[in-house]
């Protein structure tokens, strides 16, 4: 088996934009997935599981470049851990991850773990390239349409955001991919910073809705990290320009 390019997280939000992008520039493209899948449009799938050390060999085989994409709400770094020591033993030339803005500056499980997979990427001993992203306007939208729903929505103060477009996630990892590898690179976020109030809000004029918001205070080693804003982009961060509102206007 050959391919230039593996892509774990290939049928995810943004692994979905990212295929196409990749085949456009005229590159093979191999997925590794949890589910089996027909091969089409010059994209071959491989079944296996990181987290589970199944079937990452085969994936890995002949892969000149690997585009780290797969994650979850936990243990991130253990897959990342399974796939590194496979591609290492591959001899793959580049090793590209997407983490998240904060990954080293907030104290939850999910950052934490992130982290860890990027010192594994950078502890591996292959070229590596890893960006930090902003949270999509997808995930924000998932998380606004679900408080929305309440006939009193709780705003926790001091939480702000910077969503940026996965679009434009996928344009720069896709753009790394083909480049040299470069280590960590600037932060990528959206164009503007909003408390969680705003989001909401805008989400509600949206959809013609209105609700009550109560303001709440988040508690914590957390807390005090979202109000410091610790899980924002710091200065040298490239940014997206398609903004929530632009977001909302297409979506809903």
């Amino acid at each position: 088996m050959t391919s230039s390019i593996l892509l774990t997280g290939g049928t995810g939000t943004l692994g979905r934009l990212v295929v196409p992008l990749l085949r456009d520039a005229g590159r093979e493209v191999r997925v590794l997935s949890r589910h089996s899948h027909e091969p089409g449009d010059g994209v071959e799938y491989v079944t296996g599981d990181l987290l589970k050390d199944q079937g990452i060999g085969p994936a890995v085989d002949g892969a000149e470049i690997i585009l780290h994409l797969a994650g979850g709400p936990k243990g991130d770094d253990e897959a990342t851990r399974n796939l590194v020591r496979a591609a290492s033993r591959a001899g793959v030339r580049h090793l590209v991850y997407i983490s998240v803005i904060g990954a080293d500056r907030v104290p939850l499980g999910y950052f934490r773990s992130k982290l860890g997979a990027e010192r594994a990427v950078a502890d591996s001993g292959l070229p590596w390239t890893t960006l930090r992203a902003a949270q999509f306007h997808d995930l924000a939208l998932n998380v606004v349409r679900q408080m929305a729903k309440l006939p009193v929505i709780p705003i926790p103060g001091g939480l702000r955001f910077e969503p940026v477009d996965a679009r434009e996630v996928a344009d720069r990892l896709v753009e790394l991919t083909l480049d040299k590898p470069a280590g960590l690179v600037p932060d990528l976020a959206g164009p503007k910073v909003y408390g969680m109030a705003e989001l909401i809000r805008g989400y509600l004029r949206a959809r013609g809705k209105r609700r009550l918001t109560m303001p709440v205070r988040m508690p914590g080693k957390a807390g005090r990290a979202y109000r410091a804003g610790d899980n924002l982009s710091r200065s040298g961060a490239v940014v997206g320009k398609r903004t929530w509102e632009d977001f909302l206007d297409e979506r809903l």
